[in-house]
């Protein structure tokens, strides 16, 4: 039991202390390419801070865990809305806008409805989890096609007519022929200026990949160990390890607080929440169809679209989150906590 712990921690260790690894590597190579703080908040820093709960997903979906992974992820997105934006509240106050509101945080909002319409019928299907996937590859496409316009007004209205209309399709072709185009002056530049630096964010982003993975390992067969020894639900567990494979994005909300960028704050929990929902829980259900329990269809699911609807309304008042709004987060966060103890043990 003891040995069992202790390789759950070490897995848990592992997987934090890669995911930094990958995340200053992959920031500051989008740096270099001129890429803004929010959209590095809202899809590197994001897919990199989530990559904890993605790569666990893979295994716990190749050995058939529906119940650790709905519970890690619902958990997940959970704890980054209220234990992460909570405590960083507290830490400084965080300045909002309409641009967060307006698209990112209606499209968080629209996620978190159509996966609970989705888990209604108690599991997500292959083909459910590949229109996740095709969303989020669709949205994080739509960022950095709309980047140069960003201090205009974008709407969700105007991602869902860009995803309706298959406008990522043509995104994808342009950028294609822009990058066979130039390719040779890219190469150039990279080479007279960059290769050192990028050569060893490149080997750090490799190294930390492998942490990663062995970290995964230990913390989805021990964790699957102790559901069974304790015989409680797997996605109870699957909600405690979230404490812990959030602790990346916890860092990096911490970190930007203390320097009063609230842009990187909020971006980082919607842009880790939505990578969760959709690339994650895509990607696990396309190995493996999910079963979801009715604790999570009837608890957990509800309690973050309220969470969203909440973060919502917050953001939009006064355009800032202060040390009030965060100790309501948190009391919620630990609310939530204690009832899904009482409910599932």
């Amino acid at each position: 039991m003891i040995l069992k712990l202790l390789f759950l921690i070490i897995g848990l260790i592992l997987l934090i202390k890669g995911s930094d690894l990958f995340v200053k590597a992959a920031a500051s190579i989008a740096k270099r390419a001129g890429v803004s703080e929010f959209v590095i908040g809202l899809t590197l820093v994001a897919i990199g801070t989530s990559l904890p709960e993605y790569i666990s997903a893979i295994f716990a979906s190749l050995k058939g865990e529906s119940g650790l992974i709905m519970g890690n992820i619902i958990g997940a997105d959970i704890a980054n809305i209220a234990l992460i934006i909570g405590i960083a509240a507290l830490i400084s106050v965080i300045k909002t806008d309409e641009q967060m509101l307006g698209r990112d945080g209606y499209f968080l909002f629209a996620v978190s409805i159509l996966l609970f319409i989705v888990v209604f019928n108690g599991r997500i299907s292959r083909l459910e989890g590949g229109l996740f996937i095709l969303l989020f590859v669709a949205y994080t496409i739509y960022l950095f096609e709309t980047k140069p316009q960003f201090s205009g007004k974008i709407g969700f209205r105007d991602f869902a007519e860009y995803f309706l209309k298959l406008g990522y399709v043509s995104s994808i072709k342009r950028k294609m022929s822009a990058w066979n185009a130039s390719s040779g002056n890219i190469k150039k530049v990279n080479a007279d200026n960059y290769e050192g630096s990028i050569s060893k964010d490149l080997l750090v982003m490799v190294f930390s990949g492998f942490l990663i993975v062995f970290g995964a390992r230990f913390l989805v067969d021990n964790a699957v160990y102790f559901a069974t020894s304790f015989k409680v639900p797997a996605s109870l567990v699957g909600v405690l390890i979230a404490v812990g494979t959030t602790m990346p994005e916890l860092s990096v909300s911490i970190a930007a607080a203390k320097k009063g960028l609230g842009n990187i704050i909020i971006g980082n929990a919607i842009g880790s929440c939505l990578t969760n929902t959709l690339l994650v829980l895509g990607t696990a259900s396309l190995i493996n169809p999910i079963q979801v329990s009715a604790l999570t269809i009837r608890f957990m699911l509800p309690f973050l679209v309220g969470l969203v609807i909440l973060l919502l309304i917050q953001i939009k008042s006064d355009w800032e989150l202060r040390k009030k709004e965060g100790i309501l987060f948190i009391l919620l966060y630990a609310s939530f906590l204690c009832i899904l103890f009482i409910i599932a043990i």
